[in-house]
């Protein structure tokens, strides 16, 4: 693999891997309550910063609206999409809870998050680019 050190840009770089993980996250609420306002939103973002230094991801983007938020997160190829959502939501919900305690009467027992949640992978090129520069990659004849 012959990558040029201007082509690297952006990239996670490690002893034996060079990447690029980028994740398109989204949360609800338990049950869709239009439970956050401007200041929790504020909090769940300092929360998500706190959970990204110990997991060592890089939160790229993160807002939300009263029954949702939304996050990119550039991530190593080491860790689950999976461990990285739960971190997220259960360092969040900690710290909105001990925060705010009129939660516990809003929802139920204080639970912030649905279990659920959106992961899409998230790139700077689309299929089709990459389908085309692999397909380029052939030795020639």
């Amino acid at each position: 693999m012959s990558v040029h050190s201007d082509e690297l840009a952006g990239y996670l770089r490690r002893r034996h891997s060079v990447s690029k993980l980028v994740v398109h996250l989204i949360f609800t609420t338990k049950y869709r309550r239009r439970l956050l306002d401007g200041a929790m939103i504020d909090q769940i973002r300092e929360a998500f910063k706190s959970a990204a230094e110990s997991l060592e991801v890089e939160i790229l983007e993160m807002d939300g609206e009263a029954d949702h938020v939304h996050i990119l997160v550039a991530y190593p190829p080491k860790l689950a999409i999976s461990v990285l959502v739960n971190n997220l939501k259960s360092t969040s919900s900690r710290y909105v809870r001990i925060l705010n305690t009129h939660l516990c009467k809003q929802s139920n027992a204080g639970v912030l998050w649905s279990r659920s949640y959106f992961a899409c992978s998230a790139g700077g090129a689309t299929i089709e680019t990459l389908k085309a520069y692999v397909e380029s990659q052939k030795t020639p004849d």
